[in-house]
């Protein structure tokens, strides 16, 4: 017998009239005009949108760290998430215990590769030379091709104390030897950020790169460095990564002013930013970017069609008859908003961002 699943009247991102999707064994086998697909059965999506399933590219899903760990599915589907990208929780130590987890989990999950092989063991991971071994990381990347997407470098001077740029000359040689590109943590100096901007190459990441901190991107007036500007035309990607620290209202009011825009928006969740702030969810870091100016298309394109680009899984970031089906389902709701950021600023939005469910194998998971 067949598992269907009918998704009535939903309005897909970017579409002016309303859908139904008619989901039989996990696939999406009809999508229709609205009230055209007979029967009873099924989700009533009236007043909701459907895009894709939301990727979050930056969030911490291994439990047993902390504190920069949280269950995966808490900080994926249940929060309308259907793919989640582990950003270097762990190493080549412990990467395997990762990907053992995550296999449980009704999220898909990735996983950058932390170059350090002890990982989130420690946050001072990138402090002692002898933890970065090249050879152990590509080992871990030979077992787990499918599941590594990338490397993971935490630049800045909690992590790498004493060790300077250094770490990122090794994470670039692994890059080079393993083919993965690099996400690259931007904080406080030392290293300065535009040492580290030098050492990236097209299709790496920044992440943080809205952040408040004295070492930014941008000009104490909110200009872009040039060696912003530079990497940007080379191709390296910027990416939200929220977190407890790294998101500044002032920094991306600047962004926006000159023209300096997200490819992806993530979260950099864990279970401390998600019970008590300032992150809280995927949802509510693009309520900010709604509250920002940026349009609906564009927020729901960075957390879809844009990070499944980069993954190299273009079927994650559309919704089109064959596919496996891989959705969100969420409203604008019109009201009242507190928003935070990493700096205590607040903002007061009139409209806000909710997930309620999403359809991954064939199962609608209620938010």
């Amino acid at each position: 017998m067949k598992q269907r699943i009918v998704v009535r009247h939903v309005l897909p991102v970017g579409r002016t009239s309303a859908v139904d999707i008619v989901i039989e064994d996990g696939y999406i086998r009809r999508i229709a005009e609205a009230g055209t697909v007979e029967g009873e059965d099924g989700f009533d999506g009236r007043g909701m949108y459907v895009s894709s399933g939301w990727i979050d590219m930056h969030v911490h899903a291994f439990s047993e760290f902390q504190p920069y760990g949280d269950d995966t599915d808490e900080i994926g589907v249940k929060q309308g998430v259907t793919v989640i990208v582990d950003a270097g929780s762990c190493g080549a130590d412990r990467i395997a215990d990762l990907a053992a987890h995550s296999g449980k989990a009704k999220t898909k999950v990735f996983a950058f590769l932390n170059i350090s092989s002890i990982g989130l063991e420690r946050v001072d991971e990138l402090s002692n030379p002898e933890w970065i071994r090249r050879d152990k990381a590509a080992e871990a990347v030979r077992m787990f091709p499918d599941f590594i997407v990338g490397l993971k470098a935490r630049m800045s001077r909690s992590v790498v104390k004493d060790s300077g740029i250094r770490p990122l000359v090794l994470a670039r040689l692994m890059s080079d030897e393993t083919s993965l590109p690099l996400m690259v943590h931007i904080g406080s100096a030392p290293p300065r950020v535009e040492e580290v901007l030098g050492l990236l190459e097209k299709n790496d990441i920044v992440t943080h790169y809205l952040h408040g901190k004295a070492n930014s991107l941008f000009t104490d007036d909110g200009k872009p460095k040039p060696e912003l500007l530079s990497a940007v035309r080379r191709g390296v990607k910027l990416d939200v990564g929220h977190g407890t620290a790294s998101f500044s209202f002032r920094t991306a009011e600047y962004a926006k002013a000159c023209g300096i825009s997200f490819d992806t928006i993530s979260t950099d969740i864990y279970r401390g930013n998600r019970l008590r702030g300032p992150v809280f969810s995927l949802a509510s870091v693009l309520t900010k970017f709604l509250h920002l100016g940026y349009s609906l298309e564009d927020v729901i394109g960075a957390v879809t069609a844009k990070p499944a680009e980069w993954l190299g899984r273009p079927e994650l970031g559309r919704i089109q008859e064959g596919d496996k089906a891989n959705l969100t389902l969420f409203a604008l709701k019109r009201g009242r908003a507190v928003l935070v950021d990493s700096e205590g600023e607040r903002r007061e939005a009139d409209i806000s961002l909710q997930p309620k469910g999403a359809i991954v194998d064939g199962e609608f998971i209620e938010c």
